[in-house]
């Protein structure tokens, strides 16, 4: 658990996004999950739950990136990457009753056309994943246009495997 104020607050506002998405989420939400009063919560986000929203976004979206970079860059080769993210995901999502969303996918879902600030946002996270699989890809021998829409096609099927119920 983080112990920095900020990022008690990013942290508990990332797994309530997971949650409920962002409508879903109130400000008193993150006050009670991370523990810190809203005055706080209004100090490091003066903007709002939009300010806060953005700054899960981009610091989520690039933990996922650096978690992606620490598989592919462990594995022999791109198929054995993505063979590995993907059941690492896999993994995840069975431990966890099939609940454990990306906050990314959840947020980028509700506001793609309500709001542009956000839409933004998760747009450069999605732009962010698709250069560090293309940088491995085209590393690997592909040309960037298959990498790019390969990388297009991946970072769909991860949010569409986040996006599933659970199967009986």
């Amino acid at each position: 658990m983080p112990t920095d104020t900020r990022d008690r607050i990013l942290t508990a506002t990332a797994e309530l996004f997971r949650a409920g998405g962002y409508h879903g989420t109130s400000l008193k939400q993150v006050t009670v999950a991370s523990g810190a009063p809203i005055g706080s919560v209004y100090h490091f986000f003066p903007g709002g739950k939009a300010e806060l929203a953005e700054a899960v976004l981009a610091s989520s979206g690039a933990s996922y990136r650096a978690l992606f970079e620490l598989i592919a860059d462990a594995a022999p080769d791109p198929v054995a990457a993505v063979t590995d993210f993907f059941d690492g995901a896999a993994t995840v999502l069975e431990e966890t009753g099939y609940l454990d969303a990306c906050p990314i996918g959840t947020v980028a879902l509700e506001v793609a056309s309500s709001d542009e600030r956000l839409r933004h946002a998760t747009a450069a996270v999605f732009a962010s994943w698709a250069e560090a699989i293309v940088t491995r890809l085209t590393a690997a021998g592909l040309d960037e246009a298959t990498a790019g829409d390969l990388a297009t096609t991946l970072i769909a099927g991860i949010e569409g495997v986040h996006a599933q119920p659970r199967r009986p």
